[in-house]
């Protein structure tokens, strides 16, 4: 996943719940929604400045050069 990679220190369980990929039955999907909801946040304003970042030219590789 390209945001482990960019966003080092990032738990995966904070991903897993950011990208929906929650437990399986009506009561695990219900808690699911609210759990790590501040590192979540965290999280997203973190991937929201790398995207700025890569739009402002930042950092950015040329695959097809390599």
């Amino acid at each position: 996943m390209l945001i482990v990679e960019r966003l080092p220190g990032v738990s995966p369980d904070v991903i897993e719940a950011q990208l929906a990929h929650g437990k399986s039955g009506p009561l695990g999907m219900a808690y699911d929604r609210a759990e790590f909801m501040e590192q979540r946040r965290q999280m997203m304003v973190l991937w929201a400045e790398y995207l700025d970042q890569l739009k402002a030219g930042a950092k950015v590789i040329d695959f097809r050069a390599a």
